[in-house]
């Protein structure tokens, strides 16, 4: 039986990271990046955790959707696109009258068309440049 829940635990976290082949981290930061999320969604089959969307928001202007991931057997029945909705529901839910919220996100190279169903534009376009980032290690 599929459900979604709003826990996962650290552990389960960095599993899912680890099947689709994304970086992986230290135990102490996957717990934070859970404990921190304004909201952890996470779809189970039973117990076992099979996919997940994380959503960092301090309830300002900017939302970032930080991951969203479903594993490769379970990828095509809709799971994904369930995560996307109800996390954007979710900000809709707790906006206050009058707030404007921008959510953002980084796309893995060739999944923009999913996320341009929910209105995601690619940038750059006319009126944003190109996302950047980059990684940070703690060198010793």
């Amino acid at each position: 039986m599929i459900r979604f829940t709003n826990d996962i635990t650290p552990e389960e976290y960095m599993e899912l990271r680890k099947i689709v082949g994304w970086l992986e981290f230290p135990a102490e930061e996957a717990k934070a990046c859970v404990e921190n999320a304004y909201l952890m969604l996470c779809v189970r089959d039973e117990e076992k955790a099979i996919g997940l969307a994380r959503l960092l928001w301090d309830g300002g202007y900017v939302a970032f959707l930080s991951d969203v991931l479903v594993i490769p057997e379970y990828q095509g029945q809709g799971l994904g696109r369930k995560l996307v909705e109800a996390v954007i529901q979710r900000i809709r839910d707790d906006m206050k009258p009058g707030y404007k919220v921008k959510l953002t996100l980084n796309s893995a190279m060739g999944k923009e068309p999913f996320y341009e169903k929910f209105g995601f534009r690619a940038r750059p376009n006319e009126n944003s440049g190109p996302a950047m980032d980059q990684w940070l290690a703690f060198d010793i």
